[in-house]
């Protein structure tokens, strides 16, 4: 019994959209990757605020600083951040095609 080639087919249209997994992959990524480029900025931003204390001359307090800068940085990006994130979703969004002639 053979079975007929249009019921194994997939549609054009359903084969070019991402699955609701890899959509939620591609906005955790975009999301991480923009947490990484602002972790950078805010954490030039508090060296410049915080000026030159005892407390940054205890040891380990930069990597106290830079591990708290990363968790805003990640929280910041998480809520909408500054843009970056949604701007590469949109770029690995299939494109849209018009239906008519």
């Amino acid at each position: 019994m053979s079975i007929p080639l249009a019921l194994t087919t997939i549609p054009p249209a359903a084969a070019n959209l991402p699955s609701a997994k890899a959509v939620l992959k591609n906005e955790k990524a975009a999301r991480d990757f923009e947490a990484m480029l602002l972790t950078p900025v805010l954490d030039s931003l508090q060296k410049t605020f915080a000026g030159d204390s005892e407390d940054s001359k205890t040891p380990g307090a930069s990597d106290y600083r830079l591990m708290a800068t990363q968790a805003l940085a990640q929280a910041m990006a998480s809520r909408g951040g500054i843009g970056i994130a949604q701007l590469i979703l949109r770029h690995l969004q299939p494109p849209k095609v018009s239906g008519g002639v």
